[in-house]
């Protein structure tokens, strides 16, 4: 066991650690508050991370353990997450690596390095990183289920997305005939996802199919059937239908499975919503709505003392941009190491916004007027709105559109022509 130089700060951790995690195996180095150090492997086990986390809590003799680990989603993350007198810090996974060639320009790396230097870093600049912060049980169950609804709506738009190409390449009669994941679509790519056979039905069959699942209107019955009947097959190839026609079934599968599962969390969202005592701040934002008003709330969160103010949303967001200046050059660019689904919920929400809030509508005709494309255009009007929301969620006061207009108007802001246009 070695020593470092004793480092006393205030507020200083007893034992300071570094992990570097991994699917299998964690790599762990640690320094106590006398400089002691010492590093071990651990297995990816729930019996090895609890007694290394009773063995830093003994080493620790009551006081603070300081972890530092590279941001992720994986076990070892929620194993430590909310654990007593255990102080977590995310570190992002570019700043790890710029910290690392420090000591290295060669691009040597080997994990039980990088948990001692990740230790390293943390003894140095804890007071200046910031530890994980938890929001409380309601918005933390918010922001899990918006979470979780989001990944399994995207995953069946991949699916979605793959079932369509599929038809487009043999079988696109069907695509014609409803959306694709609609009863009908769905119900034939089970049951009938060769085309030859589909046609083959008799008109009877058809005719009860679309009844049942389509229209009531005979008309609009008969003129599906006569579609199906007089649509020729793009391919009568025995073996590219045969090759498809499993894929084609389980897609519509998938979907069917998906689909009951996203209205299940959709209402467990809904109603964590509607219990969440900060609900009545954002509920009546013009372009928040049923679906992005618990994300408004997720995002925010309930640690009022997280953000120093409404810029630095915007930046740990990725919706402000990021600057480079370098002697007589200056650029202003895209952020794009930020978190991903923080940064969806403020864009989308700008997009819904200038769709019904006037004022929003047109600061977005007035950006695309000078010249700004789409989405910088949603960036920038984000950007106001994250100044609104943060104002809003501080002072714990509902929004009023109408304190926004009086300031423009006071302000005598080019935005006012483009509103009075609108009206």
């Amino acid at each position: 066991m070695s020593n470092l130089p004793v480092a006393t700060l205030p507020d200083q951790p007893a034992v300071f650690v570094g992990i570097d995690w991994a699917d299998q195996k964690h790599d762990v180095y640690w320094v106590t508050a006398e400089g002691k150090t010492d590093q071990r492997v651990i297995e990816q086990s729930p019996e090895q991370i609890e007694q290394l986390l009773v063995f830093l809590a003994q080493l620790a003799n009551g006081g603070t353990v300081a972890v530092a680990l590279e941001k992720g989603h994986g076990p070892l993350h929620l194993a430590l997450i909310g654990r007593e007198r255990l102080r977590l810090y995310p570190i992002d996974p570019k700043q790890a690596a710029k910290y690392r060639e420090s000591f290295t320009s060669g691009g040597a790396k080997c994990d039980s390095t990088d948990a001692a230097l990740l230790a390293r870093m943390l003894r140095e600049r804890f007071h200046e990183l910031k530890p994980l912060s938890l929001d409380d049980e309601p918005t933390r169950r918010l922001a899990e289920l918006c979470r979780a609804r989001r990944q399994l709506v995207d995953e069946r738009t991949s699916v979605k997305q793959n079932l369509i190409a599929l038809l487009k390449a043999y079988f696109p009669l069907l695509l014609k005939l409803g959306e694709v994941d609609g009863d009908l679509v769905l119900k034939v790519a089970k049951k009938w996802p060769d085309p030859r056979k589909f046609r083959d039905l008799h008109p009877k069959t058809l005719a009860y199919l679309f009844r049942t699942l389509v229209t009531r209107n005979e008309d609009r019955i008969r003129e599906l059937v006569e579609l199906v009947k007089s649509t020729p097959l793009v391919t009568k190839d025995g073996p590219v239908i045969e090759a498809r026609a499993p894929r084609v079934t389980a897609a519509a599968g998938q979907i069917e499975a998906l689909t009951p599962q996203i209205k299940k969390l959709t209402d467990a969202i809904h109603e964590a919503f509607a219990q969440h005592p900060d609900a009545h701040l954002l509920k009546d934002v013009p372009g928040a709505g049923d679906a992005m008003a618990p994300r408004l709330l997720a995002a925010l969160g309930s640690d009022r003392e997280r953000y120093a103010n409404a810029d630095e949303v915007a930046v740990i967001s990725g919706i402000a941009p990021i600057t480079r200046q370098s002697g007589k050059t200056k650029q202003v660019m895209r952020r794009w190491g930020c978190p991903q689904f923080l940064k969806q919920t403020f864009h989308e929400f700008a997009d819904a916004a200038r769709k019904w809030c006037p004022w929003s509508r047109a600061y977005y005709q007035l950006l695309k007027a000078r010249g700004m494309g789409h989405h910088a255009a949603l960036r920038k009007l984000a950007r106001c709105w994250i100044r609104i929301l943060y104002s809003v969620w501080k002072t714990r006061q509902p929004y009023d559109p109408d304190r926004y207009l009086q300031k423009l108007r006071a302000q005598n802001h080019p935005l006012l022509a483009f509103l009075v246009e609108k009206q």
